[in-house]
């Protein structure tokens, strides 16, 4: 039996088949991310709507963020026990329950709860499973892969954003919610398109497992049955959820980075159209803000997911330069006031953040080896939930004190800044050799 799996073995194509996992994450980079990113639209009509502060309502797409890095693990783990494909198609579902539950919402906590935590966590069963499988599916052409995977985020912000805003008009923020839940169900398509790569190392099947604990208890001696059953099933946990990274120090340093990157990285999209609207821009060029920096953040991503594939340069330093940019030029986002100036910002800020997204997941694999990148992204995104989480309030909160929105932006920019150091000091382990563990052979 046991040889008759493996005559089957393939390993990353590199292409083939590999590009519709390419287009399935895609549509699921714009469906989740892309979708938040282009939130704003609704922030703005929601404060007005319930007449309260920017920092309650920034908690709707603080608790979805942080609802989708927690619920990374679990995602993880279904997708392994049950397949990548179930657990896409689920979540795509609960995503369009969740949108369509909130345009019916009759309070910030109800929306709390629809938008935030149910389409959150729809969110959480689609990304990371996918993005796992794109992993799997490529090895020399990864960079690149990940890359034109995550152009579904700039190119979904691009064309959402000013198409919110018209059907808000049209239908107010609760019929564009019930046109959103709908458009995302198309998730679930994206969960069919996942075909399993038959890879017994990297996609074990739990039946394999099985057949072989059964050979085992069944030649050896009953004191080695009992540390054949013991290792076994410490493997078949370890291929679930890998919990020896928490040991792996280099990981803790890259997910370190990762906790202050979030508190910076989801607030400026989120204020971004409020702070224009702030500054007397009209609504559709205020929208057309957010769809220029998708359009640079798309070139961004394609531009130096390219040169990361060129491996010119080592990746972990091309991340902490787009990283310090990146703080840089949201620390100049107050001095820009009229319409011109705040398109510069959003075309700079765009190109910056997609150089940023392009290879960050490229990095983690480089930090972890590929074959654990399913559990490291799970525990990845769950220990920089509570930056996601707290980054817009944060923002909020300040924006609230200071009666003016430049101050979250201020606050975003700090945080990324803060977050390069664990970068630098990533990079200097790594060449010391220091925190590295052996990898699990699963």
């Amino acid at each position: 039996m046991k040889s008759a799996v493996r005559s089957h073995v393939v390993g990353p194509s590199d292409g083939g088949y590999g590009w519709f996992i390419v287009f399935s994450t895609f549509l699921v980079f714009g469906l989740t991310f892309g979708v938040i990113k282009s939130f704003g639209v609704f922030y703005v009509e929601i404060h007005r709507y319930f007449g309260t502060t920017a920092t309650a309502c920034s908690w709707i797409t603080s608790i979805s963020v942080a609802t989708v890095h927690i619920g990374a693990p679990v995602g993880s783990a279904m997708s392994a026990c049950v397949g990548h494909r179930a657990v896409v198609m689920l979540g795509g579902l609960l995503s369009s329950v969740g949108m369509v539950a909130g345009a019916f919402a009759q309070n910030l906590l109800q929306l709390y709860i629809t938008v935030g935590f149910i389409s959150g966590f729809g969110y959480a069963l689609t990304w990371t499973p996918t993005v796992t499988m794109l992993g799997c599916y490529f090895e020399k052409r990864r960079p690149l892969a990940n890359a034109l995977a995550s152009t579904g985020e700039c190119i979904i912000t691009f064309l959402f954003t000013p198409f919110f805003q018209l059907l808000v008009d049209e239908y107010s923020w609760r019929g564009a919610m019930l046109v959103l839940g709908a458009v995302q169900l198309n998730l679930c398509v994206c969960g069919a398109l996942l075909r399993p790569l038959n890879d017994p190392v990297k996609m074990r099947p739990a039946e394999q497992d099985r057949l072989e604990l059964e050979g085992l208890s069944q030649t050896d001696t009953d004191l080695k049955k009992s540390s054949s059953k013991s290792e076994a099933l410490r493997s078949k946990v370890l291929h679930y959820v890998d919990y020896t990274l928490i040991s792996n120090t280099r990981f803790m340093v890259y997910s370190t980075f990762g906790f202050f990157a979030a508190l910076g990285f989801f607030a400026p999209a989120l204020f971004l159209v409020p702070y224009a609207r702030s500054r007397g821009i009209e609504e559709y060029q205020a929208a057309a803000l957010m769809s220029i920096s998708a359009a640079l953040d798309l070139g961004g991503r394609l531009f130096f997911g390219w040169v990361a594939n060129l491996r010119l340069v080592e990746t972990i330093h091309q991340l902490t330069v787009t990283v310090i940019l990146l703080g840089l030029v949201l620390l100049l986002c107050p001095l820009a006031t009229t319409f011109t100036q705040l398109a510069v910002f959003s075309a700079g800020y765009g190109i910056v953040f997609g150089a940023t997204v392009a290879i960050h997941i490229t990095v983690l694999a480089e930090v972890v080896g590929v074959n654990r990148l399913g559990s490291a992204l799970g525990f990845f995104m769950l220990i920089r939930s509570s930056g996601g989480l707290l980054g817009p309030p944060i923002a909020g909160l300040f924006i609230d004190k200071m009666g003016n929105y430049s101050t979250g932006f201020l606050m975003a920019g700090i945080a990324l800044i803060l977050s390069s150091f664990f970068l630098l000091l990533l990079d200097q382990m790594t060449r010391r050799g220091c925190g590295t563990q052996p990898q699990i052979n699963r």
